[in-house]
């Protein structure tokens, strides 16, 4: 594999156009399920969040069908997209470590700053996201209204900016296929807990708690993502 700084698309990027060739060369024929991510991420000398980032990439693109408790397959069918290699996104997993610094620090400065127009806001968003069995676009409208009603309660614009940056981001199509795959009641209603767990800190007026709290929620979005596929029974 190139080196990440020897060239200038993402390392995801650069592992989903290894692939692509592979699979054009017909070392993967259509209908060809891909090595396990283990076996890819050793094969490449890369990690494996790296690996799966670029099979969904792959899967964005309409090159690999990810089936949940089977594997990846080569699709028998391509369509295309138009894809800009050399400027692709943030990965789901540097986008969840960017959150992890940028959202812990607003939910600190939150809880000495946020009114109580804010407060009631985050409350509202947070309402709107249980009223929602699972993952959808009006529930993802209510959280990222939440994350947004604590961004502005830091009394930072910069931090302002920054949040809705990566929220633009979260919302692409790379971030969306990942969660698509590890989403469902129960991961959801873990979800509403660590939104909850974050507003009761921030209410409280308690910085610490509530740096404490998003940090932990990021860091459970990412072990949700570096889990197993699901079964493809539950999907």
């Amino acid at each position: 594999m190139p080196q990440p700084h020897a060239d200038n698309r993402r390392l995801y990027r650069l592992i989903a156009d290894q692939l692509m060739q592979m699979i054009g060369s017909g070392e993967y024929p259509p209908g060809a399920r891909l090595p396990a991510e283990r076996d890819l991420a050793t094969q490449l000398s890369v990690s494996r969040p790296s690996v799966r980032e670029a099979l969904i990439a792959l899967e964005v693109e309409g090159m690999v069908e990810v089936r949940g408790g089977a594997g990846v397959f080569v699709s028998q069918r391509r369509r295309s997209a138009p894809v800009d290699p050399l400027a692709p996104v943030p990965g789901p997993f540097d986008l969840i470590k960017a959150r992890w610094i940028v959202e812990s620090e607003s939910a600190s400065l939150a809880a000495t700053h946020a009114t109580p127009e804010q407060l009631g806001g985050m409350k509202r968003a947070l309402d709107d996201m249980r009223s929602a069995p699972s993952h959808n676009e009006q529930s993802l409208e209510a959280d990222q209204r939440f994350h947004l009603f604590i961004a502005e309660a830091s009394a930072n614009s910069a931090l302002v900016m920054l949040t809705r940056q990566l929220w633009d981001a979260r919302r692409g199509p790379l971030y969306l296929q990942l969660e698509s795959h590890f989403s469902g009641k129960e991961i959801w209603r873990q979800a509403m807990d660590e939104h909850a767990e974050i507003l009761h800190a921030i209410t409280s007026r308690d910085g610490r708690a509530a740096r404490n709290a998003m940090r932990k929620h990021m860091k459970n979005a990412e072990l949700r993502f570096a889990s197993s596929w699901r079964p493809e029974e539950t999907q």
